[in-house]
């Protein structure tokens, strides 16, 4: 059998290979345009070569995470728009290895679907490529998969791989908090890539809308305030001074109840005043109309707070005003867990 005859059979079988190699040599130039002298060989190989620079590092530790963006790629597929969801990817990578004190060294992408759209392709990886060349790492490679019969059409799922680096001396652990540490919070960008099975449950199945509706006096349909771009963070963390940052969650699944103890000292707790910023919008109307607890809120959604820095209190001024973050609450003695002070309902003013 002739090799065009095993191509076309395996085409017909949902995979066609052609096409995939077509689509693929098309990315070079979004690829090279994150790439500095620390990439080496050429794009498409089995394996990326990638050589460090350790100037300036006395011991170098690798960090390493790998993630996806969950469920709110069915907001990206009941739209047409996937770069934002590229951009999630990698920017929720940079900050779970921000939270260790490393800076991005290296990004590989994951894409499996039922087939391989050139458009939806090319749209991810302007993603990937201006995500990662915004953060200062180099995408190096990834995989593509075609696999019908396991996704649905139009469907597919993305995860991504970062590699880090960092001195070890300058590790963030958690182990230098002390009760009376202040508790800093970033702003997030919206939901960011969590919560997003309940948020499609109470907006598009309870309140019967459709991803271009919009809120009473909204200015965004809801797929674009659920498509909002997730933070990177690491820039603002990386350009404080030395010594200043103690220890730092990213706000995730989880929310803070669940994220902030993974950095707690075992006699420590967060004690977090749940009025010292502004819930956004999108999570009022999820909690009012869901009729969502609102400890469970603060537990599935970052409720506004998508990355927390913890300081000592003579340097919480200063690091507030780098960051623009605010004080929203302190270290206390305790057994490693958050509380929730001030809680209460969220605003039930708002409408749909």
């Amino acid at each position: 059998m002739s090799s065009s005859a095993k191509k076309k059979a395996y085409a017909l079988a949902g995979v066609d290979v052609d096409l995939g190699n077509t689509i693929k040599s098309g990315i070079q130039r979004l690829v090279r345009a994150t790439h500095g002298p620390e990439v080496l060989g050429s794009i498409g190989g089995f394996g990326g070569l990638f050589r460090p620079d350790l100037s300036g590092l006395s011991d170098p530790v690798l960090v390493s995470s790998v993630d996806g963006v969950g469920t709110k790629l069915k907001v990206a597929f009941s739209v047409g728009r996937h770069d934002t969801v590229g951009q999630d990817l990698v920017n929720h990578c940079i900050n779970d290895i921000a939270v260790i004190g490393a800076k991005p060294l290296f990004f590989l992408d994951y894409l499996a679907s039922e087939s391989l759209d050139p458009i939806v392709f090319k749209q991810l990886l302007l993603g990937f490529s201006k995500a990662c060349k915004a953060g200062g790492c180099a995408l190096i490679g990834g995989e593509t998969a075609q696999m019908p019969g396991i996704y649905k059409k139009g469907e597919y799922d993305i995860a991504g791989c970062i590699v880090g680096i960092v001195d070890r001396k300058r590790i963030l652990d958690g182990s230098a908090i002390r009760p009376g540490d202040v508790i800093l919070g970033l702003p997030s960008n919206g939901l960011h890539t969590n919560g997003y099975s309940l948020a499609r449950k109470v907006l598009f199945e309870k309140l019967g809308l459709k991803p271009n509706s919009r809120f009473e006096n909204g200015k965004k349909t809801i797929a674009e305030e659920l498509l909002r771009v997730h933070r990177n963070y690491q820039p603002l963390m990386a350009a404080l001074p030395v010594g200043k940052l103690l220890a730092a969650a990213h706000i995730t699944g989880g929310g803070l109840l669940d994220n902030l103890p993974r950095v707690l000292p075992e006699n420590c707790d967060a004690s977090i005043d749940t009025t010292s910023w502004k819930v956004p919008a999108i999570f009022q109307i999820i909690q009012k109309c869901g009729r969502v607890d609102i400890t469970e809120m603060y537990q599935v959604f970052n409720m506004g707070i998508g990355m927390t820095l913890i300081v000592s209190e003579h340097d919480a001024i200063d690091v507030a005003r780098a960051t623009c973050a605010r004080v929203i609450g302190k270290i206390v003695r305790g057994q490693r867990k958050v509380r929730l002070e001030r809680l209460e309902s969220v605003n039930k003013s708002w409408k749909t």
